[in-house]
């Protein structure tokens, strides 16, 4: 999760970094240095020697050809020029160590903002997990006890709950029987696809009548009722490390697909249902997978389950039904834990 923390209309970004240093002033300015300011005076006592040598030598001793006359500038120009080589030499090295010092200061102050800012990153994600706590802290203390699909032994205190707390005793509420053993699930009336679509999506919030209408219908479907039980054991089970489906995007198959997969088919074939692309989401489920045996046999519960339902609601339902049920956040859920379980390779 990602954030970022300003005062209102600062337009600063998180961390409050400071500008880089230009890489001038004095340290890079073009003035002589101490190499060059040596390489001029030694030159120029140089020139006063030459010249005072041939001045004041006497005139039977001048030059008197050409090859004294060339040998004469060589020795007067090559050690001005050698002079000037090592000065050059010794000014360049001198301005390469000055402006690697400059960048090392520079790189130093990018990973101290680098590291201001994921501070205060992490300080966001704290404060917006704090903040949705609070928004269903008032539901969640109508539940009178934690309920049996909602425990593990690895869970003491839950983050959030993926679903709202009363989505969650209506699933684990026991259902009513009729005399003789027959179970009132089995006189209910059939489930209309559009109330089963919206009971696997389960309730958005506490007040989400219409959502709590849809589940409890569906929780009169023995058949429903058992998938939607399998999707909020998952679901929990997610939310314990950060994952929720609300934060998934995954790629949306085309009913097509889930008609093959409804059919029988397996692997490459339908491997557009594993759409979730969320790395984080699928390393986690992937560790938890390993790690957890209760998670473990949860996920594979939850996936014959989905199989079951979904190879039964296929055979009657439109691709917009398909489509939607696509959606929800139980067949996020599939996805993700589908993907990581080798369901579509």
């Amino acid at each position: 999760m990602t954030g970022s923390s300003s005062s209102p209309g600062s337009g600063r970004k998180p961390g409050g970094s400071q500008p880089l240093r230009r890489l001038d002033g004095p340290a890079a300015a073009n003035g002589l240095g101490g190499a060059e300011l040596a390489a001029v005076g030694l030159g120029a006592l140089w020139l006063l020697v030459v010249t005072g040598a041939f001045v004041l030598a006497p005139e039977d001793a001048g030059l008197s050809q050409w090859a004294d006359l060339i040998v004469s500038v060589l020795a007067v120009v090559l050690p001005l020029a050698m002079l000037w080589v090592a000065a050059s030499a010794a000014r360049s090295a001198r301005v390469m160590r000055e402006e690697s010092e400059q960048l090392q200061a520079a790189i130093d102050g990018l990973r101290q903002s680098y590291l201001a800012q994921a501070q205060q990153h992490a300080a966001v994600a704290e404060t917006s997990v704090a903040k949705r706590l609070e928004e269903i802290a008032e539901a969640t203390r109508k539940t009178e006890t934690a309920l049996a699909t909602f425990q593990t032994s690895r869970r003491a205190n839950p983050l959030r709950p993926a679903i709202p707390a009363e989505a969650a005793e209506m699933t684990t509420a026991g259902q009513g029987s009729l005399a003789l053993g027959t179970q009132a699930a089995d006189t209910a009336p059939p489930l209309p696809a559009e109330q089963f679509i919206r009971a696997l999506n389960f309730p958005e919030t506490a007040e989400d009548t219409e959502g709590f209408a849809a589940l409890r219908a569906a929780l009169k479907d023995r058949k429903a009722a058992q998938v939607i039980q399998a999707a909020q054991d998952v679901l929990t089970l997610l939310s314990q490390d950060g994952i929720y489906m609300d934060d998934l995007r995954p790629d949306m198959a085309r009913p097509e697909i889930w008609r093959q997969f409804a059919q029988g088919a397996r692997g490459r074939a339908v491997a557009a249902l594993g759409g979730v692309r969320d790395r984080t989401s699928l390393a986690l489920t992937a560790a938890r997978m390993k790690q957890d045996p209760i998670f473990r046999d949860a996920a594979h519960h939850f996936l014959r389950r989905f199989d079951q339902m979904f190879a039964d609601f296929e055979a009657e339902a439109s691709d917009g039904e398909i489509s939607a049920l696509g959606n929800t956040r139980t067949a996020r859920a599939f996805m993700l834990v589908g993907r990581v379980a080798g369901t579509f390779d």
